[in-house]
């Protein structure tokens, strides 16, 4: 009897059980748990994927690129101690680099969401704190900082509403470090518009940041709070955007080489997102897709190459006066005089 047959020849097999056989949904032979009392089974990657359920995949097919969900994390910036984000994984099995999302004052926008799913099919471990679901940035503390980024030029990341905020945005960069299976030393943030201000700050305040990638970011103010910011930062944006040319003029004062810019003619503010009059379908995917080249080239550089073994010199070759085979030497005189007759 088969081991995979235990499913259908063992009395009393309950929901849960782990037995040996193939996994139903990508082929492959090991443990595998029990759904029902029937042939059907899956390994621990679709059991928490849950795509068990009403799942039309046949046996073999390739699982998906990623998997979402819905996550708590430690925080003493709220008062109960935690607070709630949206999680995309690979489903891929290897280490691999984070990247935190740091949502603007509107909280998880389709925006956002995109730059998830571009990044978490590129390879990331992508999280999105919900802001909105907490009593953080409340419609007085937008209106303020509304008003801040009009008067003073800048969003103000040192006024206590923001500097929580990024309090809170740092808790979520440390939870996400300590996931399984990512690489704590690889890891990024990103923001666009406002939330590009909040990411900047976060960057700031984490010296372990390994890049910071931003979408047509918002000035902050003071300027001077840049100078924290290590790590490498890559901007995408339009050039008809006035607030996020205002920030590229406090960017480029940065070290020469820490800052990359790229920016696009004929668009302007938020033609990232797909829910507002100024988004530009074309432009959108060539500035993700350039985005997610930035990431990679930071948090996944190709491993060194081998250095090339050394070539062996031919042998040198001796001239063929060189290389003939001496005469032995004639005996002296003395000795055949002196040999009989």
């Amino acid at each position: 009897m088969r081991d995979d047959d235990l499913l259908l020849k063992t009395p009393g097999l309950e929901f849960g059980s782990g037995v040996i056989g193939p996994c139903d949904i990508c082929g492959k032979r090991q443990a595998v748990i029990v759904l029902q009392k029937e042939r059907f089974q899956l390994c621990v990657i679709d059991f928490l994927n849950k795509t068990w359920t009403g799942s039309k995949a046949t046996p073999g097919s390739p699982l998906p690129p990623y998997r979402s969900e819905r996550v708590t994390f430690p925080t003493d910036a709220v008062p109960s101690g935690e607070a709630a984000g949206v999680l995309l994984t690979p489903t891929r099995q290897v280490r691999r680099p984070v990247v935190l999302i740091t949502p603007e004052v509107y909280g998880i926008t389709t925006s956002l969401l995109d730059a998830a799913i571009h990044f978490a099919r590129a390879g990331f471990e992508v999280l999105i704190p919900d802001v909105g679901k907490t009593s953080l940035f409340g419609p007085t503390d937008h209106l303020t900082s509304r008003l801040k980024l009009r008067t003073s030029g800048g969003v103000p990341v040192t006024t206590p509403r923001v500097a929580k905020l990024v309090r809170f945005y740092a808790d979520a960069l440390n939870y996400l470090r300590t996931r399984d299976m990512v690489n704590a030393d690889k890891s990024a943030v990103f923001g666009l518009s406002f939330g590009g201000a909040l990411a900047l700050a976060v960057a700031g305040l984490d010296q372990r940041l390994t890049a910071v990638a931003l979408a047509y970011p918002v000035p902050v103010t003071p300027a001077d709070a840049l100078t924290l910011v290590t790590a490498k930062v890559f901007v995408v944006a339009g050039r008809r955007d006035r607030v996020a040319n205002a920030s590229r003029a406090q960017l480029e004062k940065l070290p020469g080489g820490q800052v990359e810019f790229d920016w696009l003619t004929e668009v302007g503010h938020n033609y990232l997102s797909r829910d507002l009059r100024a988004y530009d379908q074309n432009r959108a995917e060539q500035s993700w897709a350039d985005l997610v080249a930035f990431l990679k080239r930071q948090l996944m550089p190709p491993p060194p190459k081998p250095p090339t073994p050394p070539t062996k010199s031919p042998a040198a070759v001796l001239p063929p006066a060189a290389t003939a085979v001496a005469k032995p030497a004639a005996p002296p005189a003395t000795a055949r005089a002196a040999a009989p007759a």
